[in-house]
């Protein structure tokens, strides 16, 4: 029964690796039939690069997920260790975006080669993440330099004083 938590990330994140899996196999089994074989007229030397793009853009999100997801057994065969919890957020959560709009970039450029623009999505995300980080760290990301407005500081003070009074505890008389 100690084990019940390992065990249920362990079996999460192999339903959450095989439903990846899947996805990633569907997409490129439409994008080469309806692309390859019924588009084959339009198909061009910058698809073949698309495909190729794509393909690592799956591989190495997922490749990593596996990673951080496989579980650590004992000797004896016992789970020690289920893994990183894919549903936990944080990495994970960032590796699991960049497969899923890979999958929407894919199926929409059979109908329109302008879907590829939907990329710049992750550089812009991760540039707006890595602003913010940079912005807290050099511009002082501390709240004790800005200016607040009367409203905001009035209920600080408020607060301040509510929390520096005694607590009042009340207890039952038998």
């Amino acid at each position: 029964m100690a084990k019940q938590g390992v065990k249920k990330t362990r079996d999460a994140n192999k339903k959450q690796m095989d439903l990846l899996l899947r996805l990633i196999l569907a997409a490129n089994v439409i994008y080469i039939v309806v692309r390859m074989a019924v588009m084959h007229s339009s198909f061009t030397w910058k698809h073949w690069i698309g495909l190729v793009v794509t393909s690592a853009a799956y591989f190495l999100p997922y490749k990593q997920l596996a990673n951080m997801s496989e579980p650590v057994y004992s000797d004896k065969g016992e789970l020690i260790n289920a893994g990183y919890d894919l549903n936990a957020g944080g990495m994970s959560e960032y590796l699991q975006d960049v497969i899923y709009i890979t999958l929407f970039v894919q199926l929409m450029s059979i109908y329109s080669d302008k879907f590829w623009w939907t990329y710049m999505v992750i550089p812009a995300y991760g540039g707006y993440k890595i602003s913010g980080l940079l912005k807290g760290a050099f511009f002082g990301g501390s709240s004790e330099g800005e200016d607040e407005d009367e409203k905001t500081r009035k209920k600080r003070e408020k607060m301040e004083k509510k929390a520096s009074r005694g607590k009042i505890i009340k207890t039952r008389t038998r």
